[in-house]
Parts: C-alpha cells; structure tokens; sequence
C-alpha cells in the first residue's frame, strides 16, 4: 500500500528489460509520463536478481522530493536480471529530475495563463463603452462565431482527403486509381530517385484525374543535401514535409505546405504555431489517442489535420548506412546492395521484433515501425470528433496500396453518407500482422 502522505504526489513505475538490454523505467504521476534507460546492460545475476523489494527499496528513496512511490511492476523485466545499485539510483535521478521540469513547466503555463486573464479582465472592467455598445458589439461578436461555426460544420461535412503517401510512381498511379484523393510521393526513399521528367509527367497525370500530387521531403537536410533537394523543388508541386525550418520557409514562398507526422504536433498550442507558419494542414502526431487527437483538431473544426491510419511510421534516421557496414562497403559506392540485392532489410531486436530498413537517395537508412498500423475501428470516432483528413502510408516493397486504399475509401465513403462503414476489409488487409498504434492507449 501506498502511505497517506499529504502533499506528495504518487509516482508509478513499470520496468521493462532483458539481460543484454537497458533496464527502462517508465514512470507516471497521472498526468505525466516519463521514461528513462540504464547507461549499462542488464546483465545474467550470478547472485541476487533484481526482485520487487530491491526495486522498490532503491526507486523508493525519494528524499525531500515532493513524491511517493506507488506501484511498481515488473511485468516487462526478465528474470533473473542483475543492475548495479549505482545504476538504479542514476536512473531514479533521472526520472524525477525530468518529470520535476516537466510539472514547472506546467505551473508557469497556468501562472501565464492567470496572468492573460486578470489583464483582460480589468481591461474590461475599465473600458469606457457604454452598456449599448457593449451590448450591441457582444451580439455581433455571436452573430459571427454562429455563422463562423456554421461554415465549418458544413465544410467539415462535404468533404474529406484521403492521402497516400508512396515511394514509387507505380504505386502513386495505384494509389489515385483506387480513390486517393491526394498523393504523396516520396522521391529520396528507396533510391534511385526517378527523373524529374517522370515525376512532372505523373502530376500531369494524377492533375487531370483531380487527384493532388504532393512532395515528401526528408525530415533530415544538411546544407550539401540542399541541391538536390532544390531540383526537386524546383517542380512547384505541394509538399509534405517533418522538417520544421522547410515548412516556414516553403510557407513564406506561397507554397502548399502540409506539416508531416515528423514535426510532433500533439496539442493545440504546437498546432497553433505551426499554422502561424503558414501550414496549411497538420499530421497529429502518430503518438496520440483517438480522444487527444479530438482535443487537437477542436479549437478549429475544420479540415486543417490529417491522421495516420494505415502504414508503417519512420521511427528513426540513422546516418551510418547498416548494409554497407555488413557488407564491409564503403557508403555511397555500393548502392548494387540496397537497389538490386538487398530491398528489404529488417534489425531484429533482442524481443524478436523485426523493423524493416529503408535506404534513403543520401545513403541514411530510416527505421521503420515493425508492423503497420490499421487504425480502420477508430475511422468512426475520428470522424465525429472533425477529422477529415486520413493518410495512409505505403513504404514497403509489396504494400497492398491499390487494395488498402480502395478499402478506406469505402470507409469514408460511407462516414460521409451516413451509412455503416465495413470496417472488417481493411482490417482484413493486414492479416494479423497489425498494430493498433495509439488510438486506444497512451504512450
């Protein structure tokens, strides 16, 4: 049990972790979450293993912090493991140092908060408008959020995008001819990249069949990689892009700009900014509940964000290309490895996982998430909470594109006529092979 200790906060631990691996703590106050690895590797306990009264006795000495230990569990924790005392009490620093940063944070947001009021407040108050007036700008200020509320209602209802966001130009035509109603090609993933000509040809293509093709930048450009990447948006087509510095600078050009998953957007204030950059439309991030993602897109009510609900998510760009260290290559000479012999590569992890690798035009290879997401059960609930925009993500040599996005387009189809949506086909797709992301648990 937990002792009664007034003015503490609750803290509670799960451990995660095999021998060979970091111990990880994942730690909550129940409004925060934090997590924290070892610097050291768990190792085999030639002794005494880690057990829940050491656990408990080393992440329990919270000192003169402002917390308690609540419960802590060792579900995810092999057994049989063994980590320094050091180690442990490093880890438990570490924890309470960023969930203590995380709730100052939080105090001088509402201290900014209280502060914005009270001066609206008295600036009110000592207004020198007479009664009338006042009435009279309150109405007209109600007359325009009623017709404002009104515009967006009927825009959220008429309409929705469905994105697919494609590697090659095969699948982008794929993609269009199954009921894409945007493109998104990514030119620099799975080299080689195609013409230029070829790419200009396609948006002619998919333009005369109505269907928006989009460019993806790489969330990664260095000032070298600015060249080419500039031949490329040298097409004046839209673009999807996670690189923040892009998307001002493309805004401020007058381009269409939508902000990809990359750029982390998980509340209203982060989207708020980004819209002031002159975004058009944001990703949620791929981390957020279906009811954070409706507390997001609610202060605009309308069709400005669109939600990953199909694919594989990039979890990481690594710099140092892993078939030419295999393979004893040197990087940027070898590319016989990722073009013609080796596709597809996966890393397994110590779990078994496997997440396939994708070599990049720039010779990064971008981790991709071990299963794809089918987020197709939670289309409905979107949908009520204002969502009108759905990307599906193709980056896997073999991905159903045509299938899969037939198969949401029926979904939304039937969202929009207000008819029962076969949820059953898209999930069918997947084969088992599937993760629900984080549309019902958070991170």
């Amino acid at each position: 049990t937990v002792p009664d200790r007034v003015g503490l906060v609750r803290l509670d631990m799960r451990a995660f972790g095999q021998p060979g691996g970091p111990l990880k703590l994942v730690v909550t106050d129940g409004t925060h979450t934090v997590t924290a690895r070892s610097d050291i590797p768990l190792a085999t306990a030639s002794k005494r293993a880690l057990d829940l009264a050491q656990l408990r006795e080393q992440l329990g000495r919270l000192g003169d912090t402002t917390y308690v230990l609540g419960d802590v569990n060792m579900d995810g924790l092999a057994e049989g493991c063994f980590l320094p005392v050091s180690a442990l009490n490093h880890l438990r620093q570490a924890l309470v140092a960023e969930l203590s940063e995380r709730r100052e944070w939080d105090g001088v947001a509402m201290g900014a908060e209280r502060e914005t009021l009270l001066d609206e407040t008295i600036a009110q108050l000592n207004s020198t408008a007479t009664p009338a007036a006042m009435l009279e700008s309150s109405e007209q200020a109600t007359q325009q959020l009623l017709v404002h509320n009104t515009s967006a209602a009927s825009s959220t209802s008429d309409a929705f995008h469905l994105v697919a966001s494609v590697c090659t130009l095969d699948d982008a035509r794929a993609a269009a001819l199954a009921g894409a109603t945007e493109v998104v090609l990514d030119v620099f993933l799975r080299h080689p990249t195609p013409p230029v000509s070829r790419v200009r040809a396609l948006h002619e293509e998919l333009q005369g069949q109505g269907v928006t093709l989009r460019l993806r930048t790489p969330t990664i450009v260095r000032p070298e990689d600015r060249k080419r990447l500039n031949k490329w948006l040298g097409l004046d087509l839209p673009v999807l892009t996670g690189h923040l510095g892009l998307l001002a600078e493309l805004s401020a050009k007058g381009v269409d700009v939508v902000g990809d998953y990359a750029l982390n957007v998980f509340n209203p204030h982060t989207a708020d900014i980004l819209f002031g950059l002159g975004a058009r439309r944001l990703t949620a991030s791929v981390e957020l509940t279906t009811q954070e993602i409706a507390a997001l897109v609610q202060p605009w009510r309308t069709p400005s964000f669109d939600v990953l609900v199909w694919g594989r998510p990039e979890g990481m760009t690594i710099e140092h290309c892993v078939l030419s260290a295999a393979f004893d290559r040197e990087p940027t000479t070898c590319r016989d490895l990722c073009v013609q012999k080796h596709a597809n590569v996966t890393l397994t992890d110590p779990t078994g996982y496997s997440f396939p690798l994708a070599t990049d035009s720039d010779c990064r290879n971008r981790l991709l998430h071990s299963r794809p997401i089918d987020a197709s059960e939670f289309v409905p609930e979107l949908w009520q909470a204002g969502v009108r925009g759905y990307q599906l993500v193709f980056n896997m040599i073999g991905d159903p594109v045509a299938d899969v996005t037939a198969a949401y387009r029926g979904v939304l189809e039937a969202q929009l006529t207000g008819q029962v949506p076969d949820l059953a086909t898209p999930r069918a797709l997947v084969r088992g092979a599937f993760t629900r992301g984080h549309f019902a648990r958070a991170v």
